[in-house]
């Protein structure tokens, strides 16, 4: 079996060093030494360069943050799918030109043949950050028979909006759905906020204090990433003490 994987292994290596125009001197590694060989070459020439690409993409965003989007722009130029209209909506989103976004979403809807599960989702986005809540609430109710929809951010967005609109009941309903341990702490803090501006001091009182507790508990990646947000539930949560 493990000869089999090696030799599958070498094809692979050969047929990526020849289609990607590497150096000659890898064939000669792994054939040379087989496993080994293969193995450097898999890791030195396939998945580093992965890695390498990804923080070149990244950079790139950090410095010239319309580059991305002036590529999709192109190739969508090119090629108008679904996918390439849906990839520069989102893009738009991402860099905060809503209107783009909501434009490029509304003609992706268009097309009947795709499920519009996704580019509704991100219309309900796009729409709150517009304060466009009527469609905000227009496009959640859309979708909100979806199994997906239960629970999700689309349904905290609805919620959101509602209680711009005045209505409570139907907000802490829909915001109350993300209340779930360990995840969602951003959403969290901002339902405990909204509970203590309507009143209900003890249920913020006690989404905080979850939210605090599990902090204990997140990895160090979650720690970093969350910071901000659990040093304002201490803040909200000592300020109601």
């Amino acid at each position: 079996m493990f000869y089999y994987l090696t030799v599958a292994l070498q094809v692979y290596c050969f047929y990526h060093i020849y289609k990607n125009g590497n150096p000659y001197y890898w064939y000669f590694i792994v054939f040379l030494m087989p496993g080994i060989g293969a193995a450097l070459y898999l890791i030195l020439q396939v998945f580093s360069k992965r890695d390498a690409n990804k923080i070149q993409e990244g950079l790139v965003a950090i410095v010239n943050p319309t580059k991305k989007i002036n590529d999709l722009e192109k190739r969508l130029q090119f090629s108008d799918t679904y996918q390439n209209r849906v990839d520069l909506a989102d893009a738009y989103l991402a860099n905060k030109n809503y209107q783009k976004a909501i434009e490029q979403y509304l003609e992706a809807l268009k097309d009947k043949a795709q499920n519009k599960y996704y580019v509704v989702n991100k219309l309900v986005e796009a729409y709150y950050y517009t304060q466009d809540y009527n469609e905000v609430i227009k496009h959640a109710t859309s979708i909100k028979d979806e199994h997906d929809f239960k629970k999700s951010r689309a349904q905290f967005i609805l919620g959101l909006a509602q209680d711009k609109l005045g209505d409570f009941e139907a907000a802490e309903n829909n915001l109350r759905q993300i209340n779930i341990r360990y995840s969602f702490y951003e959403e969290r803090l901002v339902l405990a906020k909204f509970l203590i501006t309507h009143n209900k001091i003890q249920d913020a009182k006690e989404i905080l204090e979850d939210v605090v507790l599990e902090s204990q508990n997140m990895t160090q990646t979650n720690k970093r990433l969350y910071r901000a947000t659990v040093q304002e539930a201490n803040k909200v949560l000592a300020d109601i003490q």
